[in-house]
């Protein structure tokens, strides 16, 4: 009888988190515990890290200690990994912090090892908002000094000739800020881009405004700076300007601004809708309970839903899937809630639709519900939701059970509104993975686990890959990135994946063709 050449035989493949195949410590709920290399634990930290705020099982310092640690081994041992690292982590993860922190803590090591090459194009890859370059200087100088090298410099002038505009410095460049837009030209030097006639003159106004030099912007060179003074002027003694939606654009005006300026002093309804026509997917999600509460019109309404509804406009502006579902939770009309059904689709555009018999279990425990950060409302347990409905709609057949102390299946109906089924979940105690496994493993052909892979010790604390057959594909989706894991990743059927976007899922249909799974960025 043939042992090896069967019909049902797969390929051997391997996946890019690497962990051990027996545990050598405890995940913190005291369950057996997998370490991971240097690069795949920082992998899963950094998609998961918001930096400066607490996990549930570790304080901000501590997790912030072991990210900086990982990045200055990491950088140093590979350069080449981490050039492609981290423009990735800000890019396609959507982790600002984590990667200026990242590039920043990276180049130090670089240079105490006496690397030179490079730091000054890992520093610019991860600056893509204006006020990035900032925010770097602010970081450098609270962690390192005053003395700025020259490759940090560098790059953040690199950064400063890309993104400095008449726009970004009226949105960013604030009293607020330690490190103004002339701070910054100040420290760095930056050189006009000779293909931005206007940046020089930019730049000196940036310095004479830090400096309270009063100059005026020259309307010939910098129009849009030019008629937001004019404007500001004229709207202070005749509100019924800030009405008028051209006018707004032209003067660069942000929403918080304007509505700031306008007050009391004209119709809140009419200014929004005013206001709407320039302001991004990212401030319309945000404020679409305002604009109920402000009695935005229908016609108006429907503007902000086809921006929505677009895919090239969710795509470009990569907010993570959970945003629209704190959206949704916010906003008290359902006028959004189809809209907002769209752009979740949208932003899950990575969620295959997998074939045979799925089994998809959803974290539900009470360290999960630890939020994923200060500003966003939601937690770690919604995420969950979020991902394994997603892939529960539109697997061929799936099985969806959320899992805590206990374990319960999820209904759902083949094409039906995920923020329908997203209201179907509870909270569920304690962290019981195996037996929830266990539970619910009826010769499936894949089984995935959306977790922070805490699970609990005792008599139940086993391995959960370990109560499904070795040929059977067991994928991990880790939320949190604590240092160890439920079980062993890499090889043999068994992968890890991390990180609060749909990037991760990609690998699962390479993976399932019998082909290894890189890095994302490679």
């Amino acid at each position: 009888m043939a042992k090896f050449n069967r019909g049902s035989v797969r390929p051997a493949v391997s996946s890019p988190v690497r962990g051990e195949a027996a545990p050598s410590g405890r995940t913190h709920e005291g369950a057996p515990g997998h370490a991971r290399d240097a690069k795949s634990e920082l992998f899963l930290l950094a998609v998961a890290n918001m930096v400066g705020e607490d996990g549930f099982y570790e304080r901000a310092g501590d997790r912030d200690a072991r990210f900086r640690d990982l990045v200055r081994t990491v950088a140093v041992a590979d350069g080449e990994w981490t050039a492609g690292f981290l423009p990735w982590l800000r890019t396609e993860a959507g982790m600002r912090s984590a990667s200026l922190v990242a590039a920043l803590d990276a180049v130090r090591a670089r240079l105490d090892a006496g690397l030179n090459g490079g730091n000054r194009g890992l520093v610019a890859s991860v600056l893509q908002r204006a006020d990035e370059p900032g925010e770097a200087l602010a970081y450098w100088t609270s962690a390192y000094g005053r003395t700025v090298p020259k490759p940090v410099k560098r790059g953040i002038a690199d950064a400063v000739r890309r993104l400095y505009t008449e726009r970004s410095l009226l949105k960013y460049d604030t009293g607020s800020k330690g490190f103004r837009f002339g701070d910054v030209i100040d420290l760095v030097h930056p050189s006009p881009d000779p293909a931005k006639p206007w940046q020089g003159d930019l730049f000196a106004h940036a310095l004479d405004r830090r400096h309270n030099r009063g100059t005026a912007p020259d309307p010939d060179r910098l129009g849009t700076l030019a008629y937001n003074g004019t404007f500001l002027e004229a709207a202070a003694e005749r509100p019924e300007l800030l009405l008028d939606a051209d006018a707004l654009r032209r003067a660069g005006l942000t929403w918080e601004n304007a509505l700031s300026l306008a007050g009391a002093k004209v119709d809140k309804a009419r200014l929004w809708e005013a206001l709407i026509p320039s302001m991004g997917i990212f401030a319309l999600v945000r404020n679409l309970r305002n604009f109920d509460q402000a009695g935005v019109s229908d016609d108006v309404a429907q503007q902000v839903a086809a921006e929505l509804a677009d895919p090239e406009v969710i795509a470009g502006s990569r907010m993570l899937p959970f945003r629209f579902l704190a959206a949704h939770r916010a906003a008290p009309s359902l006028r959004w809630a189809w809209p907002l059904e769209q752009a979740l689709n949208h932003s899950l555009a990575g969620v295959p639709a997998l074939a045979g018999r799925t089994l998809i279990l959803v974290d539900r425990s009470g360290s999960m519900f630890g939020p994923v950060s200060q500003k966003s409302g939601l937690n770690r347990a919604d995420a969950a939701a979020v991902f394994g409905a997603a892939l529960a709609v539109r697997a061929a057949h799936a099985d969806l059970v959320e899992f805590g102390t206990g374990h319960r299946p999820v209904r759902f109906g083949q094409g039906e509104s995920l923020l329908k089924v997203l209201e179907r979940f509870h909270s569920m105690g304690g962290t019981q993975t195996a037996e929830a496994v266990r539970a619910h493993f009826r010769g499936h052909d894949r089984v995935v686990i959306v977790t922070d892979e805490q699970a609990w010790g005792g008599p139940r604390g086993a391995d959960p890959t370990a109560q499904v057959p070795a040929h059977v594909p067991v994928y991990t989706w880790n939320l949190a990135g604590y240092r160890y894991g439920h079980g062993p990743s890499g090889t043999g059927n068994r992968h890890v994946f991390g990180g609060l976007s749909d990037a991760a899922f990609r690998a699962v249909p390479l993976l399932e063709a019998g082909r290894d799974a890189a890095w994302p960025w490679l």
